[in-house]
């Protein structure tokens, strides 16, 4: 039997001692976060090592904290981001801020961490490749890698400017930047090194030190008070719940809705997806009080408005009489959380057709909207729930179909107003230009047009989950989703038409126009996802 004899560490050069009981069980992102309150230290996906969230660096290497147990880095350097000489640590924030390379933020203080270890290995900040490569084991969903990438780049540049990498300057903290980070989120954002040091004002960072952690048991999670798990810490609320490590599947399920009977010029079939949000729904709660919002800095692409954790956190506190946090873990938010409405549609070239579309309250206005010619059948559909409001759901893919029945994007008018067209080049690189009236900032616009691009092209190509017959999910891991790696997503090239009209969401139809691009430049298949060539 294991010793409990404590523990030494060093952390952001301060030693550090473990009690022996929490260090046979515990790992380095639980010390880090929840005992030392480091809260740069995120957590997407514990215990999956799949998102690079947590990522520190151990001797000067960059780790994944969440499946590194804390008594394997015994007598070891652990530095967090708050760890880094401030100067270095605000350069590489402003080298975020400054390309875009950061809108939510929960993801930044991992890539910064891994970047820093790439740069003291001596890597060229001219080399993308090697910054993509490094980026592996790293998730974004929001800014399509390119701005992340730009990053790298920007810190060398500025590295080489200057004797030392201070003084980067960055308009990220201008109020219009906010204005456009918050048009295009669709919730109150925050823009600027604060937030790329992962300061954004994520719900469980903010959480007081003494609240219960409330996770959900992994037998029977139906979100019952009863399967609400209540505990001191977060190691012992997952190990009252029965929380195990979530699975990816080899099998594969076809898309679950069948196509229209009828002679259709173009059919689509699509499949059950995940939006990806990185931080996984969280809430927290004084007695008496009222919940701090999941949506945080960011919107999670409409799939947080209907979350349940703010209301759960608020009767927990309120029966226990303590303040209480409410995590989902990154299976939770998989099963639980809500997904596009998946389609199956035949369309005729002159816009006529029939689109059949899991049941889900605001579908049929959605499509309708765009496609009044596009006869809509809401079917029942077992699987996981399904939102209108996940970004862009049901008019995007009318949109689609209606432009592969012309066979041409043409300019897409989302209902936010916002005007996008795309193309495909012969070399892979993705072509968008967007009008959305007053650009107020373009580094931010450029940088959700990325995010929007390689968002549908993900989708389009690689994205999809495994529900089988019975509705249940065989994907829970991060990784399991398809979401493109940085490696895997090519040059996206965003053209921004100046205009003096009142400013309007553009990446919407950023995402509708590249979804039609790559869709007709595969020949329009009926299947999604399409597997890229």
């Amino acid at each position: 039997m294991e010793s409990a004899e404590s523990i030494e560490l060093v952390v952001n050069g301060r030693e550090v001692n473990v009690d022996g009981t929490v260090a046979n069980t515990a790992t380095l992102l639980e010390v880090l976060r929840d005992d030392l309150r480091l809260i740069s230290v995120k957590d997407g996906c514990s215990p999956q090592g799949q998102c690079g969230c947590c990522t520190v660096l151990v001797d000067g290497a960059p780790r994944v904290s969440c499946v590194t147990p804390v008594r394997r880095v015994r007598d070891r350097t652990i530095t967090t981001l708050e760890g880094l000489p401030d100067d270095l640590a605000e350069a590489w924030a402003d080298s975020f801020a400054s390309t875009g390379g950061s809108q939510c933020g929960f993801c930044t203080p991992g890539i910064i961490c891994r970047y820093e270890g790439l740069r003291t290995k001596g890597a060229d900040h001219n080399d993308r490749e090697a910054a993509a490569k490094a980026l592996q084991a790293h998730l974004c969903r929001c800014t399509g890698w390119q701005p992340v990438v730009d990053a790298w780049v920007a810190f060398g540049d500025h590295q080489r400017a200057c004797e030392s990498p201070v003084g980067i300057r960055t308009a990220g903290h201008r109020s219009t930047s906010a204005q456009r980070a918050t048009i295009e989120g669709g919730v109150a954002q925050s823009v600027g090194p604060a937030v790329a040091a992962g300061l954004g004002g994520f719900a469980d960072d903010s959480a007081p030190a003494d609240a219960l952690l409330a996770v959900l048991a992994e037998d029977d999670p139906t979100g019952s008070d009863q399967q609400w798990v209540l505990a001191e810490t977060r190691s012992e609320a997952l190990r009252l719940a029965g929380k195990v490590q979530g699975r990816r599947t080899t099998a594969l399920f076809e898309p679950p809705i069948p196509v229209p009977e009828g002679d259709f010029d173009l059919t689509l079939r699509t499949s059950w997806v995940e939006p990806a949000y990185l931080e996984t729904d969280a809430s927290w709660c004084n007695p008496g009080g009222e919940p701090v919002t999941p949506l945080a800095n960011g919107g999670a692409f409409g799939a947080k408005q209907s979350s349940e954790v703010a209301e759960v956190a608020q009767r927990l506190a309120n029966g226990a009489g303590r303040p209480v946090r409410v995590l989902y873990s990154r299976e939770d938010s998989v099963r639980r959380g809500p997904k596009r409405p998946p389609i199956a549609a035949g369309v005729n070239r002159d816009g006529t057709g029939v689109v059949r579309v899991a049941r889900t309250p605001g579908i049929t206005e959605a499509i309708s909207r765009v496609a009044p010619g596009l006869e809509v059948q809401e079917v029942d559909v077992v699987g996981p729930p399904t939102s209108a409001a996940i970004r862009g759901a049901g008019w995007v893919e009318a949109t689609v179909l209606l432009a592969g029945a012309r066979g041409e994007v043409g300019w897409i008018t989302a209902p936010g107003a916002g005007e996008a067209t795309a193309s495909v080049r012969a070399d892979g690189t993705l072509e968008v230009s967007v009008r959305c009236g007053a650009v107020l900032d373009e580094t931010v616009l450029r940088s959700y047009c990325t995010g929007a691009a390689h968002m549908a092209l993900s989708w389009v190509t690689s994205e999809s989950l495994a529900v089988d017959e019975h509705g249940e999910l065989h994907d829970l891991t991060i990784r399991s989703f398809g979401v493109l790696r940085a490696i895997d997503t090519p040059r996206i090239d965003i053209t921004v038409e100046p205009s003096t009209d009142d400013p309007v969401n553009g990446s919407d139809a950023v995402f509708a126009a590249v979804a039609a691009a790559v869709w007709l430049d595969r020949g329009c298949p009926e299947q999604w996802p399409i597997r890229d060539r």
